[in-house]
């Protein structure tokens, strides 16, 4: 049997030293009391075992040792597991977001969005993570996201790049696919003919342009039917009327649309006036009041030419609401024509002829046999201009007062009074608001 021996550690040789003193010390002092015997032995007993303790590895704090490096141990297995956890969770959301990007650049815009969702919802912050120059599996998929000119010039013009796209893919033409089997008809089926229509109602009398860019974001189908020529052309020619007939500067009837300075229809033009105004003086002449005054003015437009404004110290929370056609209960309302103007300053202007509206009055049977003095009968209409602009990054949402004049037209004579008002800091500007409840409903197509 093979004995290995290991030489004492220091503190063990000083405590085997000790007692070797202390026993020949004992020895020495057998002539001592027994008292003091026994208590020298525990003393002896106590700082052996002390000096045993404060060996390194023996011990509690040996246990306490172990015990903390176990825990450690698992600790960092733990923090390991949970590190290659996240990694595989990141690589997984690189992999969804790249396939996203060219399910986008085919332009499958659904299938794009739906690992575009999966991806964000393992990482959050993926979209930052990811360096566009190779792909995962190293292939042809991280190559199509580096820069390429032919890429850029491809999707300068989405139109016909959507349209080439439809053409590649079946010789059947069709506008979309459906996502799921199902036993009811897709909207696919219908022939282009119908489509158009729909999206004529979309439209609708009131030129809500607004839903159209809305469903055009709906799918590469719908993207080409929204872009139809005709639709804006329609527009154009609803708005503008006669003075339309040439595209020129424009390169489309969208881009004549959108650029070219126009009222806008789906909402109110609204300013509000306020001014002090001196009130009588008291009986007993101890004060003057003092009044503030607050009104509203109200001016709504609509495609076929007509036009509403109301004067009303009422709130637009009221107002607004009964504004939605021309048949409204309103009796202060104004009716009227408008059209519009570019001068050769290159501004665009508003001018209308509004009127009261015509009330039939009831005959009066009652003092028909009395002689009465004859009234003069005669024709009152407002003459208004307003100066169309544009502020900040909302377009033509502003109408400046140029002009407001009242004209009297006597039928008797025929003749006409006009009496210009003053413009000053009584008219304010007209800012406009969107009505939602405006285009909420369609009563006839484009």
């Amino acid at each position: 049997m093979l004995i290995i021996c290991f030489p004492p550690s220091p503190l063990q040789a000083e405590a085997e030293e000790d007692c070797h003193s202390d026993m020949i010390r004992t020895d020495d002092d057998e002539n001592e009391s027994p008292a003091e015997t026994d208590l020298q032995a525990q003393l002896q007993m106590f700082r052996a075992q002390w000096m045993f303790e404060l060996a390194p590895g023996v011990g509690s704090s040996n246990l306490e040792t172990r015990s903390c490096r176990t825990a450690r141990g698992s600790f960092l297995k733990a923090a390991d597991t949970k590190g290659k956890q996240e990694l595989a969770k990141e690589e997984k959301a690189r992999e969804l977001f790249l396939k996203a990007v060219e399910e986008e650049q085919n332009g499958a815009l659904y299938e794009a969005i739906k690992f575009y969702r999966r991806a964000m919802q393992l990482v959050p912050d993926i979209e930052f993570k990811i360096t566009y120059t190779r792909s995962p599996d190293g292939d042809g998929v991280g190559n199509s996201y580096i820069e390429d000119n032919d890429d850029d010039s491809k999707m300068a013009d989405l139109l016909s790049y959507f349209q080439q796209q439809l053409t590649l893919q079946e010789s059947v033409l069709k506008l979309c696919q459906p996502e799921l089997e199902s036993s009811q008809t897709h909207i696919s089926v219908l022939p282009m003919e119908v489509l158009m229509y729909i999206f004529r109602w979309v439209v609708s009398s009131d030129l809500d342009l607004r839903s159209l860019e809305q469903l055009s974001q709906v799918c590469r189908g719908f993207y080409i039917c929204a872009r139809d020529p005709e639709i804006w052309r329609l527009a154009c020619l609803k708005v503008w009327g006669r003075s339309c007939i040439k595209l020129v500067p424009y390169t489309s009837w969208r881009e004549m649309f959108l650029e070219r300075p126009r009222v806008r229809f789906d909402g109110v033009y609204i300013s509000k006036t306020t001014y002090i105004r001196q009130g009588e003086q008291s009986l007993d002449g101890f004060y003057r009041a003092w009044h503030q005054v607050e009104y509203y003015r109200y001016i709504r437009f609509f495609p076929d030419g007509h036009v509403m404004m109301l004067t009303t110290p009422e709130e637009p929370q009221s107002i607004v609401p009964r504004l939605r056609t021309r048949n409204t209960r309103t009796d202060a309302v104004l009716l009227g024509h408008y059209r519009l103007s570019q001068d050769t300053d290159n501004q665009t202007k508003v001018y209308a002829v509004i009127t009261k509206k015509k009330e039939e009055k009831p005959l009066d049977y009652k003092y028909r046999y009395f002689r009465r003095v004859p009234v003069q009968e005669a024709d009152q209409s407002f003459h208004v201009g307003l100066q169309l602009c544009s502020t900040g990054h909302q377009r033509f949402n502003k109408l400046i007062w140029i002009h407001h004049s009242c004209h009297v037209t006597y039928k008797s004579t025929g003749e006409t009074a006009v009496t210009a008002f003053e413009i000053d800091k009584m008219y304010t500007p007209l800012f406009f608001g969107r009505v939602r409840s405006y285009t909420a409903f369609s009563e006839r197509p484009l």
